[in-house]
C-alpha cells in the first residue's frame, strides 16, 4: 500500500452545538441534565482525527483506533458549541499520533491524545470473522 502524503502538523477541527442528547444525563455518564458529557466530547476528538487521514486514504482502507487519553476539565453548557482540533504529532509507518484540544465559547475545555492505525478494511473484515467464528452455533 502506497499511502497517501500525511505530514506531522496536518490538522481539521470540527464543531458542535451541544444539545440535549450530548449532555451527562442523557448519555448515561452521569446526572447533570446541562453539562457535556466526557464520552460525547471523547467521540468528538475521535470524529476530528479521523477526518484528518481517512479522506486522504486510497479505497479500501480506513484508519481505526488503538489509544485515546483526554482531560476533560472544564464543563461546557448546553447550548454552547465545542470546537475541537485533532493535529498528527507522529507518524511510524501506518500509525499515526494526533494530539487534540478542544474548546467552547469561554476557552479550552479538554486535551488529550489519541493513536490510530492505517488497515486494510477488508482484511480487518477477515480478522474479525476469524475471530467471531466460535460464537457461531454450530449444527
Amino acid at each position: 500500500m502506497r499511502l497517501p502524503l500525511l505530514n506531522i502538523g496536518m490538522s481539521k477541527t470540527i464543531q458542535k452545538k451541544i444539545t440535549e442528547e450530548d449532555t451527562a444525563l442523557y448519555f448515561g455518564s452521569g446526572s447533570i441534565k446541562d453539562l457535556l458529557a466526557t464520552p460525547v466530547l471523547s467521540a468528538l476528538m475521535i470524529e476530528a482525527a479521523v477526518s484528518v487521514v481517512d479522506p486522504l486514504l486510497p479505497d479500501n482502507y480506513i484508519t481505526i483506533g488503538k489509544f485515546l487519553s483526554i482531560d476533560h476539565f472544564q464543563p461546557t453548557v448546553k447550548d454552547m458549541t465545542v470546537t475541537v482540533n485533532a493535529s498528527i504529532s507522529e507518524i511510524e509507518n501506518n500509525r499515526i499520533v494526533f494530539q487534540l484540544k478542544a474548546y467552547d465559547e469561554l476557552g479550552e475545555i479538554g486535551s488529550g491524545h489519541h493513536e490510530r492505525h492505517i488497515v486494510n478494511h477488508g482484511l480487518l473484515r477477515e480478522k474479525v470473522s476469524k475471530r467471531i467464528e466460535g460464537l457461531q452455533p454450530q449444527p
